[in-house]
């Protein structure tokens, strides 16, 4: 295999449609561990890695065994009155879906085991067989649904809702960590290692060659793909992308609308999600039910200051930063905005990247359900608002995903167009 010198190109230049606003640009030769940013905005177009293909190959092998050995592994442990009780990965949405939660513990399965499990097997495969002088054209297929489970896999983000629980249950129970809670935090330092040393470009240029520069089409007609980056000119007969096979848009299909749909429906159930109890913990027969901002009040009660920060982050302040950011979002492109177009799209990224970690709450509530259940001694159960709350998170986040700053920038123009130009407003 072919190795770098630290001071010499690795890539070569590249015609780009930025994601964030649309301008099509060449992106130069990058030399290892650089990075490229938008002409025009924040956002970054190409980031390379001194790492070796061989690299990425032995961190996502360690981060499937250490996911293996996290999921057959017991978390944590409680013992209160002379009883003890073990929780694994799966005690959680058991006790979900004995609370008639079934929703809920499908969700959580599906962010914590199923999506990173398949995305790391699906890396696993396509770094392997990409030694091969000629990779199979299902590679790219593999690749490009690997990507798009990323911002699924919430690995990090179950990390927090464990400190969480533990700090809770800390006045509680005696409470002991286990294997399977060191397995937790060395999985996730590796995948975060592994998403910062992986060079996603550089996959799809191995994968297929063609689309560097000097191959690359005219800007007429030309479009940006969503799922890989590469430009190319859609035929008649075949209007995929040529390397990933994804659909192409020039932008994506009934974004505002969409978008608004999900906003709204968001909106909707922030409602029941923050007046209905997420847990109830009852004590020696007596208790009552806890709301999200019940939760915050209790641990500023018990002196837990930075708990009490994160989850009012996570928890209230993330939720409505997403449904008031996007909202605004929309509203400047429908009225034409063009202020702040930078702002804008950074405020984009911020809310398409935080959209996940409001399921630190989830994740403590499903925990705390798992642990504490003693009976008439103690016993804490989730409540309907944890259900509707986890309906917002993913709500939020497929908004983020549908949603296309590029409109902000394009309306922005074309409000400009027709200042300059009134008949273009006048259809003439």
């Amino acid at each position: 295999m072919k190795r770098f010198s630290p001071d010499l190109p690795v890539t070569e230049p590249q015609l780009r449609e930025c994601p964030g606003c649309g301008l099509f640009q060449t992106v130069p030769a990058l030399v290892a561990g650089t990075s490229a940013q938008c002409a025009r905005c924040p956002t970054i177009l190409r980031r390379t890695s001194a790492h070796q293909i061989e690299h990425i190959i032995a961190l996502t092998l360690a981060a499937f065994v250490l996911l293996v050995v996290m999921c057959s592994t017991t978390l944590m442990t409680v013992e209160t009155s002379g009883i003890k009780r073990a929780a694994d990965l799966f005690s959680g949405p058991q006790e979900l879906v004995r609370q008639n939660m079934g929703e809920l513990a499908a969700v959580i399965i599906f962010v914590t085991v199923l999506a990173p499990l398949i995305r790391l097997l699906g890396m696993l495969y396509v770094l392997i067989r990409l030694h091969e002088r000629t990779p199979p054209l299902h590679l790219r297929r593999i690749f490009a649904w690997a990507e798009r489970l990323r911002p699924w896999s919430m690995l990090e983000v179950f990390v927090f809702g464990v400190f969480v629980a533990y700090v809770k249950l800390g006045d509680l129970v005696t409470i002991g960590l286990a294997a399977g809670v060191y397995a937790l935090l060395a999985l996730t330092f590796v995948l975060v290692w592994m998403d910062s040393a992986l060079d996603r470009e550089a996959i799809w240029e191995r994968l297929y060659r063609t689309g560097l520069c000097g191959g690359s089409p005219g800007l007429a007609g030309a479009i940006g793909c969503e799922t890989c980056g590469l430009v190319s000119a859609p035929r008649p007969e075949d209007p995929d992308c040529p390397r990933c096979d994804s659909a192409l848009h020039e932008r994506k299909p009934n974004s505002v609308a969409r978008t608004w749909a999900l906003v709204i429906a968001a909106a909707v159930l922030y409602i029941p999600a923050n007046y209905y109890p997420v847990l109830s913990v009852v004590q020696l027969g007596a208790g009552q039910p806890s709301t999200i901002l019940g939760g915050v009040e209790e641990l500023v009660r018990a002196g837990q200051y930075p708990l009490a920060a994160l989850v009012l982050f996570a928890s209230i302040l993330v939720p409505m930063l997403k449904l008031f950011g996007l909202s605004f979002m929309l509203i400047t492109i429908q009225t034409g905005h063009s202020g702040w177009l930078r702002d804008r799209t950074r405020l984009y990224h911020i809310v398409r990247f935080i959209g996940r970690w409001s399921m630190i709450d989830i994740f403590m509530e499903s925990l705390l359900g798992a642990l504490v259940a003693f009976g008439s001694v103690i016993t804490i159960e989730p409540g309907a608002g944890a259900l509707a709350f986890c309906a917002v998170v993913i709500l939020t986040m497929f908004a983020a995903e549908t949603f296309d700053p590029r409109l902000m920038w394009d309306a922005a123009e074309e409000r400009q167009t027709a200042r300059v130009d009134p008949g273009f407003a006048a259809g003439d």
